[in-house]
């Protein structure tokens, strides 16, 4: 019996159904969508948070800022925490001379830092800030000052409280006019001016 082979074309077909693959995955097609959902929400959360620290600064500058202390009043409190070191000549001296120069620089926009008294003194009589009484009660003060200071004079304490009365009388005589006015009204209280007493 004589073998025959199969024809060309059923051979084909045989190696055609044993090469069957499986069926590939469905390929994700990217939904343009669902990127600009993404964008907008970003975009969403980044002026939410401007807008939050926006609300922010307003409030921040709605707080009301300090008034600045006047120069007047700050020297007043320095001199009284001066009388601390009364019983110290030279550093309470120190604080003494170095708040009365101090007022009196931010007080008349006078600016003479780092000025021996000498200077400080010579530089001041070319102005008219001062009296001619203030101008020589504040040098003998200055120069009182510097004796301790320099010349290691160590005064007793009546001539301390001398000193410190000087630099106080000083400050109370330059202050604003409006500013001793405001003084009044804080510690006397219900004063009535007295164009009405006279009336009554």
């Amino acid at each position: 019996m004589i073998a025959t082979s199969a024809p060309p074309a059923i051979a084909s077909s045989a190696a055609a159904v044993n090469d069957i693959r499986d069926i590939k995955p469905p390929v994700a097609i990217p939904n343009v969508w669902e990127w600009v959902w993404w964008a907008l929400a970003a975009l969403a959360i980044i002026a939410l948070g401007i807008f939050i620290w926006r609300g922010w600064q307003k409030r921040r500058s709605r707080i009301p800022a300090e008034p600045p202390v006047p120069a007047h009043i700050r020297a007043r409190q320095k001199l009284e925490e001066a009388l601390v070191l009364i019983a110290q000549p030279k550093p309470f001296c120190i604080l003494v001379s170095d708040t009365v120069r101090a007022y009196l620089e931010e007080q008349f926009d006078f600016h003479a830092p780092e000025r021996t008294t000498e200077e400080f003194l010579r530089e001041l009589n070319t102005t008219d800030l001062l009296s001619p009484e203030q101008r020589e009660s504040l040098g003998k003060f200055l120069e009182s000052c510097d004796l301790v200071k320099f010349a290691k004079y160590e005064p007793g304490e009546p001539e301390l409280r001398d000193l410190h009365g000087s630099a106080v009388r000083l400050v109370e005589e330059t202050e604003p006019r409006e500013a001793e006015t405001e003084d009044k009204n804080l510690a006397g209280g219900n004063e009535q001016p007295e164009e009405l007493v006279n009336s009554k």
